[in-house]
């Protein structure tokens, strides 16, 4: 009988410090994913600002500039599944680089300063992202695994962990970025 509750006491154990795997994981997905939000917003908060001073200077590129602030004004709705800011997010990250890359065609713009100290808040913040998304990345992967994997795999079914999506980047985005066509629109 001894020997049945000590078994019991050991299977019990592991079950509670897996199911505390799992919980930490998730939490950690949830902390990542927290981080990358609050870059996102501050990027969104610096594009009114690039808005307004590009205005005036670039006019054959109002329609990149008009889908800017249209994506940055769906981004921030506050009732978005991450998901969805995900997917906003990817969407605004090709047309911010053309504007930033259109600057260059405008030599009054890249003698500004406040414009020159505006492109190097968002390049830190796009680099800041791009980190935060690897390590949002990985700790999905491992979330993602050890829900999948066996014993785990028992307790994460029983519990409802579900999987989480990893932060791709889109299939326009893997290709070179054509200038040409992103200021026709």
């Amino acid at each position: 009988m001894m020997q049945f509750l000590i078994a019991a006491a050991i299977v019990l154990l592991i079950g509670v410090l897996i199911y505390n795997t799992l919980v930490s994981r998730r939490n950690q997905c949830d902390n990542i994913f927290a981080t990358i939000d609050a870059l996102l917003r501050k990027r969104y908060n610096l594009i009114p600002n690039l808005v307004t001073l590009m205005k005036e200077s670039m006019k054959y590129e109002k329609g990149l500039l008009e889908k800017v602030t249209e994506l940055r004004a769906k981004a921030m709705q506050q009732d978005l599944t991450p998901e969805q800011k995900m997917a906003i997010a990817d969407e605004l990250t090709q047309p911010l680089h053309g504007i930033m890359v259109a600057v260059e065609n405008y030599p009054e713009l890249k003698a500004n300063e406040n414009i020159v100290q505006l492109m190097r808040s968002i390049n830190e913040i796009e680099e800041q992202i791009a980190a935060a998304r690897r390590a949002y990345n990985q700790a999905v992967t491992d979330y993602n695994n050890a829900r999948e994997m066996f014993p785990s795999s028992l307790i994460a079914n029983r519990f409802s962990f579900e999987p989480r999506p990893l932060f791709e980047i889109p299939e326009t985005e893997r290709e070179n970025i054509d200038i040409k066509e992103l200021l026709k629109r």
